[in-house]
């Protein structure tokens, strides 16, 4: 093990004493935003191509980056997952990340995001650690080192719960985080316009961002309508509100 990715594990665990806990993704963090050149962190995973789940975030900005990416299908975490290389989007007001998510670039600029930088996590856990700035700017090549070594903590923790130190697996840290409501809610609707419309669940969770998207909404609160039977969608994609 390298003496920065030792470092880099030292400096979350000591997150995880602070917080008085077993190390987990709250602590990679955490101790991401204390140590890197940015104001805030979250992390995510790929339940199908087309659908993730959010895990953790640190503040309001960074949750409202992990839920615009998780409602449009388009920013910096989505090219990380397809292309499985970091994507560093030091100054989202630049016209050519306008033109690459035209949706998302302004929304995040509006959330109040200068930068963001999308980094996979290791291991092929299909999980992206997202780390933003309120400022443009890009990432130095030993600072951007710091980042990797975060993320590749942050898949360490999602993928063995041998990693040599505290771990929580997958499924316990979602419950933890309190994310288990949120993630039940999105996929149970998947599955329910998945069978209302006779399509994939890929293709049901298109129809779900859309429907989100359209309609200036968070997936999450979506979702809860479909689950409650008041928004159904027609084999035709066609969606119904009950009143």
């Amino acid at each position: 093990m390298s003496e920065r990715s030792v470092r880099v594990l030292e400096l979350v665990a000591r997150a995880a004493a602070h917080r008085g806990g077993a190390v987990d993704i709250r602590d990679v963090c955490a101790a991401a935003v204390a140590a890197l050149p940015v104001d805030g962190a979250g992390v995510s995973t790929m339940v199908t191509p087309a659908l993730r789940h959010v895990l953790h975030f640190t503040d309001r900005i960074s949750g409202e980056l992990e839920e615009l990416q998780l409602t449009l299908g388009e920013g910096p975490c989505a090219d990380a997952v397809r292309w499985g290389v970091p994507v560093l989007s030091g100054d989202l007001s630049a016209a050519d990340l306008h033109e690459r998510w035209p949706a998302f670039a302004p929304a995040a600029q509006a959330a109040g995001a200068g930068a963001l930088f999308a980094l996979p996590l290791a291991g092929g856990s299909g999980g992206v650690l997202d780390l933003y700035s309120a400022r443009n700017g890009r990432l130095e090549a030993d600072t951007l080192a710091d980042a990797l070594a975060f993320a590749a903590t942050a898949g360490t923790l999602l993928l063995s719960p041998a990693a040599g130190i505290s771990v929580q697996g997958s499924g316990a840290m979602e419950e933890v985080l309190g994310f288990d409501q949120y993630r039940a809610e999105i996929d149970q609707a998947v599955g329910m316009i998945s069978e209302q419309m006779g399509v994939s669940i890929d293709e049901a969770a298109v129809r779900l961002r859309a429907q989100a998207y359209t309609h200036g909404r968070n997936l999450a609160d979506v979702s809860v309508e479909v689950v409650a039977r008041r928004l159904r969608f027609d084999p035709d994609g066609t969606p119904r509100v009950r009143t």
